[in-house]
């Protein structure tokens, strides 16, 4: 089922997750609906908080995006990031490694805004899939930032709080606009 995604100014996005204890029928089913939602919102990347509820679990599927390569090791080899896809972390725990690299990010609670954030390269990972299994790989590249980008929401953090002020304000109005649509009361007229 396709939910909602939840804009800027709605609270539920700087609500830390609460861990996920186990791999319940409902967690199941959440895991499929963020899938489908992320899909239908032509997504590569959604987190619970994204869809109103404050849990560790995101869904990312990197698929079809050929203009940033992605890299990804698995026990120290290298893999094929399309077999991972689509991606369910459960709990995800990162360490975060290399240089910073500033790259475009856009957010689907952010709709039509896009700036640059900075980012570690790199990042090792280690998580509960889907099915409750652990999983733990290191990636770089559009893998890494796109991670990082989701499990902020995890925490609470958006992309807008990693930008520079510099990149915040060229953005400034749009995001005042986002806010005001999605904070003011419905039937309410601007007077």
């Amino acid at each position: 089922m396709v939910r909602n995604v939840v804009r800027f100014g709605t609270p539920v996005l700087r609500q830390k997750g609460a861990l996920v204890e186990s791999i319940t029928p409902a967690i199941r089913e959440l895991i499929g609906d963020m899938i489908e939602t992320m899909y239908a919102a032509k997504g590569i990347g959604l987190a619970a908080q994204q869809v109103g509820l404050a849990l560790q679990v995101t869904v990312l599927d990197l698929r079809g995006v050929t203009d940033r390569p992605s890299t990804l090791e698995i026990s120290g080899q290298p893999a094929d990031v399309e077999a991972l896809m689509p991606l369910v972390l459960v709990n995800p725990r990162l360490e975060l490694s290399g240089p910073s690299v500033l790259g475009p990010e856009g957010c689907l609670s952010f709709p039509e805004i896009y700036a640059d954030v900075s980012r570690p390269a790199f990042v090792e990972v280690a998580a509960l899939d889907g099915r409750g299994e652990p999983l733990e790989f290191r990636c770089g590249g559009l893998l890494a930032r796109a991670i990082q980008h989701e499990v902020d929401h995890l925490n609470g953090i958006l992309f807008i709080d990693r930008m520079s002020r510099k990149a915040k304000d060229a953005i400034r109005e749009e995001l005042d606009e986002l806010w005001e649509e999605t904070t003011k009361p419905p039937g309410r007229k601007q007077g």
